[in-house]
């Protein structure tokens, strides 16, 4: 089995939809993924999930040079940023998608789908 990263990722647009739902259209979304993250786990695909703090509370560390830089905020100036993820375990690519369909239907966003790189043969 290969392992894939789900990405659910969010936009300008994403955060004006997501501002203007009630409590109650919160609380539908909240239980479709959390169904969704019940469905993957019975189904033996699961391996690690999670949301992820507002953008604004990342940090930067850069070592390449002389002395770590440290910065808080985003590494690059972009629209969209990362919100929350999966990773899970699929057969192949098609199936790793057909979790990513069910994936965003349950967050109501995009999700994008990566392959983990294999493991060097030793």
């Amino acid at each position: 089995m290969s392992q894939y990263f789900l990405a659910v990722n969010h936009d300008p647009a994403d955060e004006a939809r997501m501002a203007e739902m009630t409590p109650a259209q919160m609380q539908e979304v909240f239980a479709a993924v959390d169904a969704f993250n019940t469905e993957v786990k019975e189904q033996g695909a699961w391996v690690f999930a999670g949301g992820l703090q507002p953008l604004e509370m990342s940090t930067v560390v850069d070592n390449t040079g002389a002395q770590p830089v440290i910065t808080d905020g985003p590494y690059a100036e972009s629209k969209e940023y990362l919100g929350g993820f999966w990773i899970i375990e699929a057969s192949d690519l098609d199936a790793a998608l057909v979790w990513a369909q069910k994936g965003s239907k349950a967050c109501a966003g995009k999700v994008e789908v990566r392959p983990f790189q294999d493991e060097p043969e030793a």
